[in-house]
Formats: structure tokens, C-alpha cells, sequence
């Protein structure tokens, strides 16, 4: 788990009596991401967001954030991500020279805390974005009972939420129940972000044929994440939101919560249900 959790000392009170102990916490730390664009000789270096994440995965945290705001359409259009000048907490990706980014996305304050992918939007119009992906393929169905038993797969592999009790999953199943991807972080947009990067990093297709598994509740930037690389099936362990649901019903998205081993709730797109 290398940095992503750290040991600290506390003292815990059970049953009237306390002891000094240690516990096992999920770090948060700011991850500053920069983009560096333009021809050679005239690049331009630009700070794009600064968002709260559990440290691991940075490179995959910061492609899949530039691809699912709509800075950049694809994975070829970037050159190298790097740590700069060995900061863990400052990631520079560098896009081709041929390579235009959405310029105007940039045009909002991109500061986001752990808990919320859409904090620092500068206004209401900013927050929707456009996917290139319209899902109106209903021939990708799951079955229902496959989807009972996607919960207890989740909860064996995540590894931080074992140990720490305080982080989300992000998770990317096959129809037939096949763990594709799975990434944690301490907030939720962030753990989707370093899914769909190293989905875009292998090129897992067709992706809009999995199932996206999300380990809290469904609020309205992760449906937006998951329209804008085509995932048309969203099943969370919580609640929806109204917006999340709104979204979902106008992309064409399965939306489905509260799944658990014994029941859940569609809010969307129920034929794609077997």
C-alpha cells in the first residue's frame, strides 16, 4: 500500500476503559496537475486543477481527469506524464505538439476537495460537459443475479478500505462478472479518475460493454465520467442523487442503487437487464 496509508497513534475508549493504540488512516494529499502544450519553442505550461487524492496511481488520477473534463479527446494525444522535478504532488502531463487542448475547459477554478468533483466549477453551464458517446446500444444486457454478486467481489479486493475503513472504489466488471480494473481513493471522482486513465493507458474495449461499479453513492459528476468514455452501465452500493439520475436518463445509461447481495434499485434504463 506503499503511501497511501499511514499509521498513527491514538487512544481508543471501549466498554469504559482506554488504551494507547495505533490505527491505520488513508493519506490525503494534494496533487497539484499541470498540462504542458503548444509547438517546440513556443510550449506553454498551464496549472490545471488541484484536487485531494490518496497518492498512487497520480499518472492514471490526472489522464483520466483532462480526458473525462474534455481538455483532451484521447490517450495519443498525450506525450509523457511525469512527476516534476521529484515532487510526488505535482504531476505534469505533456501533451504531442500536434495536439490542441479545449482551452476554454480551463476557464474555471479547478481546486476540488476529496469529496466533490464539481466544488470548483466556476458556474452551473461549466459543470455539463458533452460526450462524444451516445448510448443508444441496448443489446448489452446483465443478468440480474450476476449483479447480486458484484458487492462481495468488490469489498474482498479493496485493499485500502480493509485496512483503513475510509476510502471509495471505483470498479470495472465484464458481463459475465470478470474484474477488469479496479482503483481506491480517499475521494470518489478521484478513484473513477484513476480508473478510466489506465483504462484509456490499455485501451480496454469496448468499454461501454462493462459495468461500472461504484463502492458509494452515485452523484452527478461520476455518471458525467462514465458518459464521457461510454460506460453505459452504473451500478452503485449507495444512493443516487436527483442529478445522477436526471443525467442517466437523458445519456441512456443504466443507473442502478443500494446494491446489495439481496436486492437493488433501477432508476434508468431497466433493459439492459436481464
Amino acid at each position: 500500500m506503499n503511501n497511501a496509508t499511514k499509521t498513527i497513534k491514538i487512544i481508543n475508549y471501549k466498554q469504559g476503559e482506554s488504551a494507547y493504540t495505533t490505527d491505520v488512516v488513508a493519506t490525503e494529499e494534494p496533487l497539484e496537475i499541470r498540462m504542458e502544450y503548444g509547438v517546440n519553442g513556443n510550449r506553454i505550461q498551464k496549472n490545471i486543477s488541484v484536487t485531494m487524492r490518496t497518492p498512487g496511481n497520480d499518472k492514471e488520477l490526472a489522464l483520466g481527469f483532462l480526458f473525462t473534463e474534455g481538455i483532451i479527446k484521447n490517450y495519443n494525444d498525450v506525450n509523457q506524464i511525469k512527476h516534476l522535478n521529484n515532487d510526488n504532488n505535482i504531476i505534469l502531463v505533456e501533451l504531442k505538439e500536434q495536439t490542441t487542448p479545449e482551452i476554454d475547459k480551463l476557464d474555471r477554478n479547478f481546486y476540488t476537495t476529496s469529496s466533490c468533483g464539481v466544488c470548483g466549477k466556476s458556474s452551473i453551464e461549466s459543470i455539463k460537459i458533452e460526450s462524444k458517446f451516445v448510448n443508444n446500444n441496448f443489446d448489452f444486457k446483465v443478468e440480474k443475479d450476476l449483479l447480486l454478486t458484484l458487492p462481495k467481489i468488490l469489498r474482498t479486493k479493496q485493499l485500502l478500505f480493509e485496512s483503513t475503513g475510509g476510502i471509495h472504489a471505483s470498479a470495472l466488471f465484464t458481463a459475465d462478472g470478470e474484474l477488469l480494473l479496479l482503483k481506491e481513493d480517499v475521494g470518489r471522482h478521484n478513484a473513477l479518475d484513476k480508473l478510466i486513465g489506465e483504462a484509456l493507458q490499455k485501451k480496454i474495449e469496448p468499454i461501454a460493454n462493462s459495468i461500472l461499479l461504484l463502492s458509494g453513492r452515485a452523484s452527478f459528476e461520476l455518471i458525467q465520467k462514465a458518459a464521457m468514455v461510454g460506460i453505459s452501465f452504473v451500478a452503485a452500493v449507495g444512493a443516487p442523487s436527483s442529478l445522477a439520475v436526471e443525467l442517466a436518463i437523458e445519456l441512456n445509461i443504466t443507473l442502478i442503487g443500494f446494491l446489495k447481495e439481496s436486492r437493488f434499485n433501477v432508476y434508468s434504463c431497466q433493459e439492459r437487464i436481464k
